[in-house]
């Protein structure tokens, strides 16, 4: 017999409970097999209400359950509020954005670019605003196995709307139809993408359980193929999001005091792999201090 599912509104009724309490049940993973459409929750009909013990077993115990029970509860000023900001600006940047951080904290906070004695890039504050976007999705789906189509919503997302999407041999949300390079080294031809890919994906997931060089390596291999015609470098550092999300990593942001290391480390990761390790190790600690100030758990080492 085929399950049916109930809207938020439908359960908070029957169990007596604000639809806000329901909603960070589902965020928190409380209500197995509730799942999301959109921001949608589709909650079974037979769901049992979670039981609520005390306080502290409530509290939120890994950054996965913080950032989706702040970004439902639209909580301002914490670690979700944070991580957009952070990861937006620091990832953008170091591709190129002429976006300031405060540029970029107006347009998540205000929905405004702030002042400027200069002019302002429209892809820029596009390519600001879709990264908000993503890092929604990430969260959303940090659990879900990684898959192409994931990947390729990821850069749709990402490019919608910006100049590049208007050329008509930039394909947005597909895969890249002309060579392209990275750091001078050859990358996947548009033809072998999808298939190397996939065997990438293949590999990956054969492991149940990833550690954090385990993320690295492949990330290392995503941006070899370098799928896309744009955007690869800060999808595969969303993907680095998502995957440490999924497995309680401590995730890392790549600043401007890093690129040059992070850089290097990608194209010497095949003699010295230690070189990229370190560099993430080194924006994990810088991560660490974030979790630290909002009182985030993670396991310490």
């Amino acid at each position: 017999m085929r399950m049916k599912f109930c809207s938020v509104a439908e359960i908070a009724k029957q169990w007596n409970l604000s639809e806000r309490t329901v909603r960070n049940y589902c965020a928190a993973g409380k209500i197995p097999e509730a799942f999301l459409t959109g921001k949608t929750w589709n909650i079974p009909e037979i769901a049992q209400r979670p039981v609520r013990s005390n306080r502290h077993d409530d509290a939120p115990k890994t950054l996965l359950e913080c950032l989706r029970l702040e970004e439902t509860a639209k909580v301002s000023g914490g670690i979700y509020h944070k991580i957009q900001i952070e990861l937006t600006y620091n990832s953008n940047h170091i591709e190129g954005s002429r976006l300031t951080h405060d540029q970029t904290r107006y347009i998540y906070e205000t929905n405004t670019i702030g002042a400027s004695d200069s002019a302002v890039n429209v892809d820029d504050i596009l390519e600001t605003a879709n990264h908000f976007k993503c890092i929604d999705m990430v969260i959303e789906q940090a659990a879900q196995p990684l898959s192409q189509a994931f990947i390729k919503q990821l850069h749709r997302t990402l490019k919608s709307g910006t100049s590049d999407s208007r050329k008509n041999w930039f394909a947005v949300g597909e895969y890249k139809r002309l060579p392209n390079e990275v750091g001078g080294k050859d990358t996947a031809a548009p033809e072998e993408v999808s298939e190397r890919l996939a065997a990438l994906l293949k590999r990956y997931r054969e492991s149940k359980s990833q550690t954090l060089e385990d993320l690295i390596a492949f990330h290392y291999e995503f941006e070899s193929i370098h799928p896309f015609q744009d955007g690869n470098g800060r999808v595969g550092r969303l993907i680095l999001f998502k995957e440490c999300l999924k497995y309680n990593i401590v995730p890392f942001s790549i600043d401007e005091d890093l690129k040059m290391f992070y850089d290097r480390g990608l194209h010497e990761w095949k003699s010295e792999p230690g070189y990229l390790r370190d560099t993430c190790l080194s924006a994990q600690d810088k991560f660490k201090k974030y979790l630290d100030y909002f009182k985030v758990p993670y396991e310490k080492g």
